[in-house]
């Protein structure tokens, strides 16, 4: 009947330190005296040997916007020609189901790449000047 076993190397014995020759020796592989030597020893995370510490050196001071910055995904008029249809209404709910945008907390923005032959309603979606000149031509609305 077969044992299941662990394969080679896979488990070894303690070893016990500190106990004569036959163990790891009388340093027990901590070197020889001095800090890191004794029990207790060392230094504290981010500690560089009495040089200012990183953490020190660099400036925290002010108000960094970054956590609202705001993620806007470009929209060509040409991917807008492919993917609505005449007379359709373009909101970013109608872009994410079209998955010309995705993810959850993006907003969208509509540029001027490309030509548009299609009349869309553009509504709540950010665009620019010349993306809605470019719609107005071609019979649509920018709301």
């Amino acid at each position: 009947m077969a044992q299941i076993q662990a394969p080679a190397g896979a488990t070894k014995n303690k070893t016990i330190v500190g106990r004569g020759y036959g163990s790891k020796g009388r340093c027990c592989g901590r070197g020889n005296n001095g800090q890191n030597a004794r029990s207790g020893g060392g230094v504290r995370p981010g500690f560089e040997g009495g040089q200012m510490p990183l953490y020190r050196r660099v400036a925290r001071r002010g108000f960094s916007n970054y956590p609202f910055k705001k993620e806007y995904v470009a929209v060509s008029l040409s991917m807008l020609n492919e993917v609505f249809g005449d007379g359709d209404t373009v909101t970013l709910e109608a872009l994410k189901d079209a998955l010309v945008v995705k993810g959850v907390e993006t907003e969208a923005k509509i540029l001027a790449n490309g030509e548009i032959s299609k009349r869309l309603v553009i509504d709540g979606v950010k665009i620019s000047a010349s993306a809605a000149e470019k719609i107005k031509a071609a019979g649509g609305e920018v709301k």
